[in-house]
């Protein structure tokens, strides 16, 4: 899943896309270097990011989603308001993204169940301007799952066919560094507790450039500079099974996906013979004990 921000204060890429044709251009590029899908989104959800209009957020989002709809492209909308997703469906989006998982527009539910498209449900405890105060967590991994589950039933409540739903750990939401690695290392788990689609969103988020931080000495690298850094939590999404990885920059990631693919094929072909063991510091097979 591509990302398409069509806003002037996105985190990752500071409104390189806010022109409709720069959004449609990059939009394509996307697809070219390896997306399946591109995802437009008019509101930018960083930490702290304040709202944006309606009548704005319209403006933004729906020619984009006409025109790479026009162009043959697969289009998810990236949005909180049942207005929005409701129109983007109409302009040719086959996919309501939605971080707040129906949650902060009560109508988002009714009007996806109507739409009959597929629904990402994210795990969220509340808008960007104050989500890093709800950053606590006993045991971040169950508390998630609980709290995703309670969205995905309420939206089946609501009148989403369960078969489509897609559901997302919300990585960087309402939480810290040590709380999204622990989400990543734990997506087996979370696919086994979910009997959803899991998309994974990752694309140069704070807690990648605080691990490189970590790595290097250094303050934290811009966001631009964490695509490396993303295509590795990619091969591990793939690695659990992901449904789709949310990505800024498609190639290394789709490239990272090509990878894990042929090593797993490989692995299949593998005689079911025992491999021998290699001792520790030796680089000859013959000489392991």
């Amino acid at each position: 899943m591509g990302v398409v921000n069509v806003t002037p204060d996105s985190f990752s890429d500071g409104g390189r896309w806010f022109d409709t044709e720069a959004a449609i251009k990059h939009g394509l590029d996307l697809v070219a270097q390896g997306a399946d899908l591109v995802d437009v989104g008019g509101e930018s959800t960083r930490p702290g990011a304040a709202r944006v209009g309606e009548d704005e957020e319209l403006r933004r989002v729906l020619p984009v989603v006409r025109g790479l709809a026009g162009e043959g492209l697969v289009v998810s909308v990236d949005t909180m308001r049942a207005s929005v997703a409701a129109q983007a469906v109409a302009a040719g989006a086959v996919l309501v993204n939605d971080v707040s998982g129906g949650r902060a527009d009560p109508e988002m539910v009714p009007a996806v169940a109507d739409a009959g498209v597929p629904f990402v449900v994210m795990h969220w405890r509340g808008q960007s301007i104050d989500m890093n105060n709800r950053a606590v967590y006993t045991d971040v991994v169950g508390e998630v799952l609980d709290e995703l589950r309670t969205a995905v039933q309420q939206a089946v409540a609501g009148g989403i066919d369960p078969a489509r739903i897609v559901v997302d750990p919300g990585l960087g939401f309402a939480k810290r560094a040590e709380h999204d690695l622990a989400l990543v290392a734990a997506l087996a788990e979370l696919r086994a507790g979910l009997p959803h689609p899991m998309l994974v969103a990752a694309s140069r988020k704070r807690f990648l450039g605080r691990v490189l931080t970590d790595a290097q000495g250094a303050t934290p690298p811009p966001a631009r500079e964490r695509d490396a850094a993303t295509a590795a939590v990619t091969a591990l999404a793939a690695r659990e099974g992901a449904w789709a990885v949310r990505v800024h920059e498609v190639r290394a990631s789709a490239d990272a996906v090509r990878v894990v693919r042929a090593v797993d094929a490989a692995a299949e072909a593998l005689p079911d013979a025992p491999r021998v063991p290699v001792t520790p510091g030796t680089t000859n097979p013959e000489a392991a004990t």
